[in-house]
């Protein structure tokens, strides 16, 4: 800090207005042309922007092809290859169903007797469905049986609500039911066919006059981690297949014939699924899944700002700076004695650094999504969307995230008064818990979601685009960009360090000058 700031900081004092209300604005004045008027101060924000804006760039992920270096680029399509659900969110729709034409006003009731099959996953299911047609990503309403949840009603891919609990068996069959009219599907379930209970009720937009009703099974891969490393891991998988036995089957408001259909091409090792019919039993065989895909690395909306850690470092050394400064060249004294309420000295300083930050921040995320989208579309990687809300979730939390984050490093900054120890303690507790769980992804998992539930990195569950969906079954952690917090609740934990950290360096600060 020069003479002629310091000059500044004492003439812009010395005029600013004066009353009841206006000591803090005129400190917080003050400290603002401190800031404005140290060049490498001023640098450090703007490169901070760029680290944000920048580093999500270098993604290079591509899903389609390119036959030479002057070719044009052909995509593979949304998630390399995956179809889009009625939301426009990428899906799995791969199943085999057995399925008749069903009028604007009809149902369909079954009991399912038993739901066998080699490696049976918990979301492996059964059941009945009501789907505007058999292509692929097509709106849909289902009840089914699962092998580890039990029964549920599943619609468009992203819903789901429970009914009956416990697995399906000769001793414990179920009854399911769909009721059609219109366009909303209501399902029930019972456990003797009798005295029925209400699940749930789903609203499908578009429907034709005619869908297809009819069972169903579908089986999802299943996966094995053997072993993990930095940046990943191994492990192996496989297919799975499902047999679903159907008997007592009542269709109303149906016409045609029943008929087979391998939704999405699905295979059973290496085979289609198939049905076989003996009066009015069935049983239906088949693999895949009904879910939405959960999106991840360069298909997420997140991507672009994946570099907010690169640019929370420049923050943490900017706002660190800002206070060890003084200390450092002996113009703390000055400044304290030019404002004895040495509370509201550190309150306009952490206004300032938090309002630099967020000012800086916030453009910069935008700007990252702005370019970075449409160069990943280019590529060929399809972006899940998001609604308009979460969108503005993410850019503001990410700009909070950094103003509050320069705000704790100040905060250090006035409780160890060196510049070197305040940033390297400000990235050990912020950036180093985020970078080992996340892209690094060298701690177990425990590790990791403790550390991400309550160090100051939990913050980042803040840029989380997509819910966790309970029915689709992967490895939801933050190297995903899932975590173990709601977004809001894991920003919360970096404000309560932050008041923490504040608190003690005001009490610091009342207690000696240096």
């Amino acid at each position: 800090m020069s003479a002629g700031t310091l000059g500044q900081h004492r003439a812009d004092l010395a005029a600013a207005p004066s009353g009841p209300h206006s000591g803090l604005w005129r400190l917080v004045r003050a400290e603002w042309v401190k800031f404005r008027t140290v060049r490498g101060w001023v640098v450090g924000v703007i490169v901070a922007g760029v680290l944000v804006a920048g580093v999500g760039l270098l993604s290079h992920s591509e899903c389609g092809g390119q036959a030479g270096p002057n070719a044009p680029v052909v995509t593979g399509g949304p998630e390399c290859g995956s179809p889009l659900g009625p939301g426009g969110e990428a899906v799995t729709d791969d199943f085999y169903l057995v399925h008749r034409p069903l009028g604007v006003d009809g149902a369909i009731t079954v009991r399912v007797a038993s739901m066998t099959g080699p490696q049976l996953q918990p979301w492996s299911k059964a059941g009945i469905i009501v789907t505007a047609s058999t292509d692929p990503g097509s709106a849909y309403a289902a009840m089914m049986v699962t092998a580890g949840h039990g029964v549920r009603m599943q619609w468009d891919y992203t819903q789901d609500a429970p009914g009956l609990t416990g697995a399906v068996g000769p001793a414990s069959p179920r009854w399911l039911r769909l009721v059609r009219a219109g366009d909303t599907v209501t399902g029930y379930d019972s456990a003797d066919g009798t005295r029925w209970e209400r699940v749930g009720s789903a609203t499908l937009g578009g429907l034709p006059s005619a869908v297809q009703a009819g069972l169903f099974a579908a089986s999802p891969d299943y996966s094995n981690v053997t072993s993990r490393s930095i940046g990943g891991g191994s492990g192996s998988g496989g297919t799975t297949a499902a047999t679903a036995a159907f008997d007592h089957v009542e269709i109303e408001g149906a016409g045609g014939r029943w008929a087979g259909t391998s939704v999405g091409g699905t295979g059973v090792g290496g085979t289609e699924g198939g049905y076989r019919r003996s009066g009015g039993a069935f049983s239906v065989t088949g693999s895949g899944d009904i879910a939405p895909v959960a999106p991840a690395g360069a298909g997420s909306v997140a991507q672009p700002i994946v570099g907010t850690f690169a640019g929370l470092i420049a923050l943490a050394v900017v706002a660190a700076m800002f206070i060890t400064a003084e200390y450092r060249r002996g113009l703390i004294r000055v400044t304290l004695t030019a404002s004895p309420r040495r509370g509201r000295v550190l309150a306009a300083k952490a206004v300032v650094v938090g309002a630099v930050a967020f000012v800086v921040g916030l453009p910069a995320a935008w700007a990252a999504q702005l370019i970075a989208e449409p160069m990943a579309r280019a590529r060929g990687i399809f972006i899940d969307p998001v609604d308009t809300l979460t969108e503005v979730r993410i850019l503001a939390g990410t700009a909070a995230l950094l103003a509050v984050a320069a705000v704790l490093a100040l905060a250090v900054g006035a409780l160890v008064r060196r510049g070197a120890a305040a940033v390297t303690a400000a990235v050990v507790v912020i950036v180093l818990p985020y970078f080992f769980a996340s892209p690094l992804a060298v701690l177990p998992a425990g590790a990791a979601d403790w550390l991400l539930r309550v160090t100051p990195a939990a913050a980042f569950a803040v840029q989380q685009p997509y819910p966790a969906y309970p029915q689709v079954a992967m490895q939801y952690t933050p190297q995903n960009g899932y975590y173990p917090l709601a977004p809001w609740a894991g920003f919360a934990v970096l404000c309560g360090w932050t008041a923490l950290a504040l608190g003690l360096a005001a009490y610091r600060l009342r207690r000696a000058d240096a």
